[in-house]
């Protein structure tokens, strides 16, 4: 067992929300891509797959789980948003 994946356990994290976390931290060159994976991986659509990122995202527990992904995707949440507001 990793020590993400021991340190999420303790922070109460179910086995998705790990495998979420573990799956942001890859980097995909186009969407499509990334799309294509979360339907096989994880048997969701792309729309429920990132509901249930943006839910885990604001939890102290993913932070303490993965502290730097985390902050990054929050980072690029509050890019997006702060550009839909601009225009």
């Amino acid at each position: 067992m990793s020590a993400q994946e021991e340190s999420a356990m303790h922070a109460g994290l179910s086995e998705l929300e790990l495998r979420i976390l573990d799956f942001e931290a890859s980097w995909w060159r186009y969407a499509g891509a990334k799309e294509a994976a979360i339907k096989e991986l994880f048997e969701l659509s792309a729309a429920r797959y990132y509901q249930l990122l943006n839910d885990l995202i604001d939890r102290d527990d993913a932070l303490s789980a993965s502290p730097m992904l985390v902050k990054r995707l929050r980072r690029l949440r509050e890019a997006r948003m702060n550009t839909r507001i601009a225009h």
